[in-house]
C-alpha cells in the first residue's frame, strides 16, 4: 500500500481529512459566539468534497492508480467555496445580525442595538490551507506531463 510512488497520495489523503475537519468547526466568529460552519451549504459542500478527495486518496493508495485529476477537481472547487467563504459569510452575518436587531428594535419599540464585531474563525483557514493543498498535488499532474514532452516522430526525418 504504501510502494515509493504511492506514499505521496498520504497528502490529500490528510488534506481531505482536513477538509471534512473544518467543516465542523468554528467559521465565523460574531462577538464571542462561535458559528459552526456545518449549518451552512457551503460547509456541506465542504465536507462531501473532503471526503470524497479522502475517498479517491484511499482508493489510489490501495489500487496503485492515478487520480490527480479528479483530486486536481475537487481542490479547486473546494478552494473557490472556501474562498468566497472567508470572503463573503462575515458581511452575510453582519447584515442578517443587523436586520434581526432592527427587526427587534421594531417589534419591541425600541433603539436599535449595535451589532456586534464579526470576524473570521481560525478554522477557515485550516480548510483553505487543506484546499490549497489538493490543489498542488493536483497540479502536480500537469508538471509531470509537461515534462515529457510529447513529439511525433515524421517519417520524412530520416534523411
Amino acid at each position: 500500500m504504501f510502494r515509493p510512488g504511492m506514499r505521496a497520495y498520504i497528502v490529500p489523503l490528510a488534506a481531505g481529512a482536513g477538509l471534512t475537519a473544518s467543516a465542523f468547526l468554528p467559521w465565523v466568529v460574531v462577538g464571542e459566539v462561535s458559528m459552526r460552519g456545518v449549518p451552512d451549504v457551503a460547509a456541506l459542500w465542504i465536507a462531501g468534497l473532503g471526503a470524497l478527495a479522502a475517498v479517491l486518496a484511499t482508493l489510489s493508495l490501495i489500487t496503485r492508480k492515478n487520480s490527480r485529476d479528479p483530486l486536481l477537481l475537487i481542490g479547486l472547487i473546494a478552494l473557490g467555496i472556501m474562498f468566497l467563504s472567508w470572503r463573503i459569510m462575515p458581511k452575510a452575518i453582519t447584515a442578517r445580525a443587523l436586520i434581526r436587531s432592527q427587526a427587534l428594535a421594531i417589534v419591541e419599540n425600541r433603539d436599535v442595538i449595535d451589532v456586534p464585531s464579526v470576524g473570521v474563525g481560525s478554522v477557515i483557514y485550516v480548510g483553505f490551507a487543506a484546499a490549497c493543498a489538493l490543489v498542488a498535488f493536483g497540479l502536480t499532474i500537469v508538471v509531470i506531463r509537461a515534462s515529457r514532452p510529447y513529439v511525433v516522430a515524421d517519417p520524412d526525418d530520416d534523411v
